[in-house]
Order: C-alpha cells, then structure tokens, then sequence
C-alpha cells in the first residue's frame, strides 16, 4: 500500500508540476506580450515629438504582429478542456459519389495536412484507403503539437464541397460530402476497462508504401469493440504490435468520448462516421462555383479566399468556433 501511495505521489506532484510549467508559460507570454505594446507606445511617442514620419511603417509593422500575437494568446486561453492540449487523431471519410466524394476527402486531408504544417505540427498518416481511381476513401492522421486536439475539434462534423467537377465531362456543376471526426490521443495513465473478450482483433496486409516488409505481412491492425460496434485500424508502423498499440489508444480516445457524452443514441458520430453524410448535416460549406466562398453555419464566419482555406489557411474558423462554443 506504501508503495502503491509512492508511486501516486509522484504522478501527481509530476503532474503539478507540469501545470504549474505551462502557468508560467503563460504568465511569462503575458509579460512578453505586456513589454512590446509599452514599447510600442514609446515608439508612437518619439514619433510624434520628431515628426519623423520615416518611422510610422516600423510602427503599422509591429502593430500588426502585436495584433496577431495576441489574437493568438486569447485563442489558446479558450482552450479550457481536460485534453485540449493533447494531440489529435484527425479521421477523414468520404461520402456517397464515388469518385467526387473521395477527391473531396483527399482535398480536406492536404488542407488538415497544410494547416499542420504551418503550426510546425508532425503529421503522421495511421491508415489510409486509396482508390485506385482517384482520391482516398478514409484516412487517419496523428497530428502532433500542443493544443492540436483544442483546436481540431473545431472541425469534427460534414464538410460540403460545391464545384465544377473535373470527372465530369459536361462540365456540370457537384455537390460533394465527406464527414471528419476528431479526438483526443490520450495518455497511457488514462484508466478505462476494457473486456478482452469484447474486442475482435484483425490483422491484414498493409497497403501503400512502406517497403517489402510492410506489404508482405500482417502487420496492419483492426480491432473492433463488439458492444459500441467501435472500429479503428492503423497500418502506419513497420510492427504488428506498435499498430495494435496505436489502435488501441485511438480505442481508448472514442470509448472515454463515449463514456464523457453517456448519450447511446451517439455512437454513430463516436464512430467517425455520420449517420448520414449529406445534405443537411454539413458543419461547413466550400463553394467553388457559381461564387467563391466558404460559410460555417454554426458560427456565420466565411471568406471568399476558398484557395487561401484550402492551402490550410482555417484559423478563423477555429478561433470563430471556440468563441461561439465558449457562449453556448
């Protein structure tokens, strides 16, 4: 029992001592942030006393960052969730249209992709099915970087695209779908049981790239949880036992979802994959044509920029999001 009691002492002072790191982070920025805009004001002052216009594009220059920087800092302190600062597990599924609806999920995973990117987040691809046409039908990525599940949750729901397909040879007019489900990558302390006997494990041959050792074993992992019907797979690692332990984190990430909402009747969107796919369900819409413009229809933010939104360019709608959540 002491020991029992040692060990739980030092997961919590570890524990304390890491939020009282990221207190001091913030505390620290806050000073930062505090120091330029009193700079700035001294600046502005040595303006106007020697009329020295020479400086006032230093001035709009430093402003400008200043505004950024603190539009990022109010974004991060709405960030009050329990895993908001973990990594992501991002999941992209096409809808019903063939091959329209799988260009269209290929062309959100390199807008989650790009958007990574430019946070300096590590995008790692878990599973993804191909067609061998064109576009994918299903992807996972483990998006890694802090707060990267806070601000990807903005983004669980159906995506609509509106467009001049290009497999179309009339040139008509498509509207697409493909559904996104985001969570959590959770701790290994986070205690949730699990029956053995409720899990069906399949093993498979890894497809894509990935060398001969890949492609030429089982080492592809996909567990199903038989009461929730729950599905992940992952065929990212060269070893069937790290695919197994990735897939069961990402297990874990849905059942404790599961257990936080208590809600049966949600299981369907547990899974990452919508009920229905559709009309009607989109979160947010991307409009190629007739006009360019791209709406979230929970929060009203848009932008006509559709390109600049595809090249990963998605902050506003976050930060739209975490605000209109904070409300509701």
């Amino acid at each position: 029992m002491e020991q029992q009691d040692f060990w739980n002492d030092s997961e919590n002072a570890a524990k304390v001592l890491q939020e009282s790191k990221r207190l001091q982070e913030k505390i620290d920025k806050i000073e930062g942030l505090k120091k330029t805009y009193e700079d700035l004001l001294v600046l502005i002052d040595l303006c106007e006393e020697e009329q020295d216009s020479s400086l006032l594009n230093d001035i709009e220059k430093e402003l400008n960052k200043l505004k950024k920087e603190v539009d990022r800092f109010t974004t991060e302190t709405l960030l009050t969730g329990e895993f908001d600062k973990n990594n992501a597990i991002l999941s992209i599924h096409a809808g019903a249209g063939g091959t329209e609806a799988q260009d269209w999920a290929e062309m959100l995973l390199r807008m989650f992709t790009r958007w990574a990117e430019s946070k300096n987040y590590t995008v790692t691809v878990l599973d993804m099915l191909k067609d061998t046409e064109a576009g994918i039908k299903s992807a996972t990525l483990l998006i890694a970087g802090e707060n990267a599940y806070g601000y990807l949750k903005s983004e669980k729901g159906v995506h609509r695209l509106v467009r001049i397909s290009p497999f179309d040879a009339a040139g008509k007019r498509h509207t697409s779908f493909a559904s996104v489900d985001v969570m959590p990558e959770l701790d290994d302390n986070i205690e949730i049981d699990i029956n053995p006997e409720d899990l069906r494990i399949d093993t498979y041959r890894a497809g894509g790239a990935g060398g001969q050792h890949v492609n030429k074993t089982e080492s592809a992992v996909r567990i199903t949880h038989i009461p929730t019907g729950i599905i992940v797979q992952c065929q990212n690692e060269r070893s069937q036992h790290s695919n197994k332990e990735m897939a069961m984190k990402m297990l874990y990430a849905k059942l404790l979802e599961l257990k936080e909402q208590e809600q049966k009747e949600k299981i369907e969107d547990l899974k990452g994959e919508y009920r229905e796919i559709a009309w009607g369900s989109q979160i947010r819409s991307y409009v190629f044509h007739p006009y360019s413009l791209v709406k979230d229809h929970r929060t009203g933010e848009e932008t006509g920029n559709v390109q600049a939104v595809m090249d990963g360019e998605i902050d506003n709608f976050i930060n739209a999001y975490l605000k209109w959540k904070k409300q509701t």
